[in-house]
């Protein structure tokens, strides 16, 4: 009967454990405590901090800096940015025209642009102030 018990508690407490274990998943099924967002572009949970083309904030007056990551679709007319301070995961930007020129759409409420910066870097501008770089 003690085995039983034992065994049972054992069963039950495992259960509780798996489910707290990755509990924190959103509609797409990232793991947010695991650094996993959403990425519109690639249709697949990403971590931002592992992306070729990362950005640092500048001009902030936090006590710290944060990162952004910069996505292109394999054909290169749209940008995925991922700002940390919009109420959107990310922010998909289109190109203008055929030049290195991303702008946010008319829907979203800030003016978002990605333009090249140096020789293999990027800006985001924000209401045309610099944001990231």
């Amino acid at each position: 009967m003690k085995k039983t018990i034992v065994l049972s508690a054992m069963f039950l407490g495992s259960l509780f454990f798996a489910q707290k274990v990755g509990g924190d998943r959103d509609v797409h099924g990232c793991i947010g405590s695991a650094g996993y967002t959403y990425s519109q572009i690639k249709n697949d949970c990403v971590r931002v901090f592992e992306q070729k083309i990362k950005l640092k904030e500048v001009g902030s007056d936090k006590s710290y800096t944060s990162m952004t990551a910069v996505i292109f679709s394999k054909d290169m007319k749209k940008a995925e940015i991922f700002i940390p301070d919009g109420n959107a995961k990310s922010i998909i930007l289109d190109r203008q025209g055929k030049g290195k020129i991303w702008k946010s759409g008319s829907h979203i409420k800030e003016s978002y642009v990605l333009v090249p910066y140096k020789k293999a870097g990027y800006q985001i501008k924000k209401d045309d102030v610099v944001i990231y770089q």
